[in-house]
């Protein structure tokens, strides 16, 4: 039983300190499970990062329910989920019954506008974080550079179906396992 709280209060922590959803929720986690818990690697934050993001739902709560599914099996799996969503739809609830009154003060606004920039502070340090935890040779270096020129190409030039996350991330893996599988199979 205390395995199970002690996972659903980290996830809680997650949670409640997680401002703006998908990359910015590698930082918490990184301080929270990986240098306070030692649950998990970076390694693997970014494999259960990359799944998240090809199956349906919000990345921290896919996250979320991949490591307390590690750590306690399917139970810790919904604990860890339920732990990372309380927060939020608690926040949720109560901006919804208060901020409708507040929403034209200007310091809301303000407010709103420096948690803005904070966010975009945390994941461009985690853009930074993830980019040189897998640029680690040039074949790595030539996926990002192809993948991340693509993103940039404008709509219109190349069909929405090249453009998309899902398609990027899957091509980028069938190219990972033919590159670094052929590598391997040479040793």
């Amino acid at each position: 039983m205390k395995e199970y709280l002690e996972l659903l209060f980290a996830f809680v922590r997650v949670g409640l300190f997680t401002f703006g959803g998908g990359y910015a929720i590698i930082p918490v986690i990184e301080r929270e499970l990986i240098i306070k818990k030692g649950w998990i690697t970076m390694e693997e934050v970014m494999d259960y990062y990359t799944i998240s993001q090809i199956t349906p739902g919000l990345i921290g709560v896919n996250l979320s329910t991949f490591v307390g599914n590690k750590q306690k099996g399917i139970l810790g799996g919904i604990i860890a989920t339920l732990g990372f969503v309380l927060p939020g739809a608690t926040l949720v609830l109560a901006a919804a019954m208060l901020l409708g009154n507040f929403a034209e003060l200007p310091i809301v606004g303000h407010a709103f506008t420096g948690i803005r920039i904070a966010v975009a502070a945390l994941i461009l340090d985690t853009v930074i974080k993830m980019v040189k935890g897998v640029l680690k040779n040039i074949s790595s270096l030539i996926i990002y550079l192809v993948v991340f020129g693509i993103s940039l190409i404008p709509f219109g030039i190349i069909p929405s179906l090249l453009r998309s996350p899902v398609t990027l991330v899957l091509l980028s893996g069938l190219v990972g396992f033919f590159i670094y599988g052929r590598k391997k199979a040479a040793t």
